[in-house]
């Protein structure tokens, strides 16, 4: 039965189960991102076979306020003194890798191979579920933004698979170390509960663009230093988020969209490559200026994403601090500074679209 003449209950039904399928697959592929991944993909297919559903504005919002403080849990007292103890070094890599990212991104929004600023967003390192959510909220296309970013996170986990392998045996560990079910922390939890509604709630009122994700993450990280709340969140709600912010993602996914990604696939691909190359001369220079072992370079400076390096670091003999800490630095100037580079970027594009070519003729009419 086709999916179109379904009612809307039976859509979802099937949604549910092809998601949990397809995430437990990549799940066991050992795939960073797996639970976000597989539902954004069986979303695609669901879009396209005529079975699309839509996914209620409220729970993007509490979606993307997990998600907040989801980053503002990694933001702690060791990465704070990880930064303290290197923050030159690291403000420059971190400046660095952002410089190169926008650069490619603008570069191929100059060769019209992604329009607009849609290349920059998904072409900034290191937080590709934040760059969707903040890419939809400036208008730009982030259903090709989320298949940059996620085409980069698979290639970089890949790669850094590859080299840890290379320096350690063994290979990555689950997701959630303590299981799917673990004990909860009930007066943690409403602490969550807490930032994730004011946090939220202030993003709004404040008509910051993203302002769900960012009020929860910039409160969360701030009371998480302090030590004043601990960030627990369950397993299962961040399964649903990720899987929420998949669907909302995936549904929008069109045949013109696909038929432009597949388009700019070769270059998004030569694209990635370039920047992971940058990112691994940056980590060379970590290696020779902070004397760090070439493993933990690598992650820390890997632009596949915090999520990624995290399962990594976590399951190897690196400095783990040192890799977070590094990460963690560029998801917050990312953040910071993303619609800023944004920006620019549409201003240098209209600026050179509404340049006269100096190779037309000139105009002669006032010389008569």
């Amino acid at each position: 039965m086709p999916l179109q003449s379904l009612p809307t209950a039976a859509r979802w039904a099937v949604l549910l189960a092809a998601s949990a399928l397809g995430a437990g697959l990549l799940q066991w592929a050992r795939l960073p991102a797996a639970l976000m991944l597989g539902p954004l993909a069986v979303a695609v297919l669901v879009q396209t076979a005529g079975g699309a559903v839509r996914v209620p504005r409220a729970f993007m919002a509490v979606a993307q306020a997990v998600i907040g403080c989801l980053i503002a849990r990694s933001i702690t007292p060791a990465i704070v003194g990880g930064f303290a103890s290197h923050w030159p070094v690291f403000l420059a890599v971190v400046a660095l890798s952002i410089a190169a990212g926008a650069g490619i991104g603008w570069t191929m929004s100059r060769l019209g191979i992604v329009p607009g600023t849609t290349a920059v967003w998904g072409m900034l390192p290191g937080a590709a579920m934040a760059m969707m959510v903040m890419a939809e909220a400036y208008s730009a296309d982030f259903r090709l933004v989320a298949f940059m970013q996620y085409l980069r996170v698979v290639l970089v986990a890949t790669a850094a698979s590859v080299v840890a392998l290379l320096f350690v045996h063994g290979g990555g560990g689950p997701r959630f170390a303590g299981g799917y079910f673990p004990p909860i922390h009930w007066l943690a939890l409403a602490e969550t509960v807490g930032v994730a509604v004011l946090g939220g709630g202030l993003g709004l009122v404040a008509r910051i663009p993203a302002g769900v994700l960012l009020g929860p993450l910039a409160l969360g990280a701030a009371l998480n230093v302090l030590g004043w709340v601990t960030i627990e969140l369950p397993p299962v709600v961040l399964i649903a988020s990720y899987a929420v912010i998949g669907w909302n993602t995936g549904l929008r996914f069109t045949r013109d969209v696909l038929a432009a990604a597949a388009r700019a696939l070769p270059q998004t691909l030569g694209a990635t490559a370039l920047l992971m190359a940058f990112c691994g001369v940056l980590a060379w220079l970590l290696v020779v200026l902070l004397h760090v072992d070439p493993l933990t370079a690598y992650l820390a400076t890997s632009p596949g994403g915090v999520d990624a390096a995290a399962i990594i670091a976590a399951t190897t003999k690196v400095d783990t601090p040192f890799v977070m800490a590094l990460q963690t630095l560029r998801v917050i100037v990312v953040l910071a500074i993303g619609p800023q580079v944004a920006r620019w970027v549409a201003g240098t594009l209209n600026a050179a679209a509404t340049r006269p070519d100096p190779a037309a003729p000139a105009d002669l009419g006032d010389l008569d």
